[in-house]
């Protein structure tokens, strides 16, 4: 199975309804806010500061694909 073949599966699995609304739920917003924030701020540690505004951004746009905020 090539990269192709894995990304078709993976853009025919998120154009699934009950894919969308699961991503949509409460329960995904709040983990996936876990999550982004974790990240956001072992990435902000690592890169001691220099690049808080690019990660904040990034972190809320990768917030608002998912969940319901």
């Amino acid at each position: 199975m090539g990269l192709e073949d894995i990304t078709a599966k993976a853009k025919s699995f998120l154009a699934d309804g009950k894919v969308q609304d699961a991503l949509k739920s409460e329960k995904a917003e709040d983990v996936s806010d876990n999550i982004l924030e974790s990240v956001s701020g072992a990435v902000k540690k690592v890169t001691g500061g220099k690049f808080d505004e690019q990660i904040d951004s990034a972190r809320d746009k990768a917030d608002k694909a998912v969940g319901t905020e």
